[in-house]
């Protein structure tokens, strides 16, 4: 029994939690109650329920909400104890929760810095690689031949003299 009510009061903890979040996302949205309700497609009073956490939203509702209130689903599954939380990183967090760009924007950004991320931790492994070995480090700049195909194509589109 005392395991039923821990689980109850985690369960309680995250509905206040995810509720709260979804206010203050509401809030610096300036939508209403009403309106958020309309374009998530719940109706007031349950809208109410989860925001003052006597209601915990399932994923689907969450991902709803989300849409409506343009920011990340993820955010809102790790607030509400769906999902665990990534490895915290300041740069995902703030395209996550940023309401000035759509959710394809979102992606996009986050695709872009996660290829940055990965290429540095690429072009970090090859040069402790190579410092171990005694070779001399890679040259910084594009690592997929990208600058010989530049100026093949370069040279195909001048004009000769024939």
């Amino acid at each position: 029994m005392a395991q039923d009510e821990k689980l109850s009061a985690v369960v309680s903890i995250a509905a206040q939690d995810i509720g709260a979040f979804i206010r203050a996302q509401r809030e610096a949205a300036q939508v209403s109650l009403r309106q958020l309700a309309e374009k998530a497609g719940v109706s007031n009073p349950y809208l109410s329920q989860i925001e003052r956490g006597l209601r915990k939203p399932s994923a689907e509702v969450l991902n709803q909400i989300a849409k409506a209130l343009r920011v990340s689903a993820e955010v809102l599954y790790v607030r509400a104890g769906i999902l665990e939380p990534g490895q915290g990183n300041q740069v995902r967090d703030a395209i996550i929760t940023d309401t000035a760009i759509t959710e394809r924007q979102k992606q996009v950004l986050l695709e872009i810095y996660n290829s940055f991320v990965q290429q540095n931790e690429a072009d970090a492994d090859t040069d402790v690689s190579d410092a171990s070995d005694g070779s001399a480090p890679a040259e910084d700049g594009p690592t997929d031949g990208s600058t010989a195909a530049a100026g093949a194509a370069a040279e195909e589109e001048a004009p000769t003299d024939h």
